[in-house]
């Protein structure tokens, strides 16, 4: 699905990985804390979707851009 495809060049810098789980998974937190589980539980999927392709799924060769174009 195109849409939730994170495997692009932007994101081969180890440092953009890690900013964006941080502040996805940030944001979680601060819906938590003002009391909205709900844009909290969107926004814990989005980083815990963001960590599993980012770190453990990693295959830099995924992130060299589209071969089918």
């Amino acid at each position: 699905m195109k849409f939730f495809d994170l495997r692009i060049p932007f994101f081969l810098p180890l440092w953009r990985r890690v900013v964006t789980v941080v502040l996805t998974g940030g944001w979680a937190a601060f819906e938590l804390a003002n009391g909205n589980p709900g844009w909290a539980a969107i926004f814990g999927a989005a980083s815990a979707f963001c960590a599993y392709e980012f770190f453990i799924v990693f295959d830099p060769e995924n992130f060299k851009g589209d071969k089918d174009t």
